[in-house]
């Protein structure tokens, strides 16, 4: 919470697991509750974490890692500035532990890109090149 401007109920990052600014690779984790509020209008009867969801997460843990790793972009804002080849792979139900995994953080200017991939137990659920750009 001191490096993301999120707060709940859009705070999708519960625990950074494992940081390696020389390996460029961040390691992070959200705990999937019954009473996420977006369940209450995503299929009340057979709840499914949605998509963006998933991919809003995916790009809070990359803007973790460019605020732990790049200590100039600390105090500097960022937004979402692209999406590439995004995959669903597998659905997310309340109760699941959904492990974000980031590696490769290319900069060009002010704009970083990686590829960010969740699982679940050890399978894939999404993944997707993720562009920010550091305002």
């Amino acid at each position: 919470m001191e490096l993301l401007p999120h707060r709940y109920p859009f705070l999708m990052v519960d625990k950074v697991l494992e940081v390696d600014c020389e390996k460029q690779y961040i390691k992070a984790l959200k705990n999937v509750t019954h009473n996420e509020p977006f369940f209450q209008g995503h299929f009340p009867e057979d709840p499914l974490m949605p998509g963006v969801m998933m991919v809003e997460a995916m790009a809070q843990v990359g803007g973790l890692f460019v605020k732990v790793c790049f200590p100039e972009a600390r105090e500097k804002p960022f937004v979402l500035a692209g999406l590439d080849k995004v995959r669903f792979r597998r659905p997310v139900l309340p109760g699941d532990t959904i492990i974000f995994e980031a590696q490769g953080f290319k900069c060009k200017g002010p704009v970083v890109k990686t590829l960010v991939r969740a699982t679940v137990d050890g399978k894939v659920v999404a993944e997707a090149e993720i562009m920010a750009a550091v305002r």
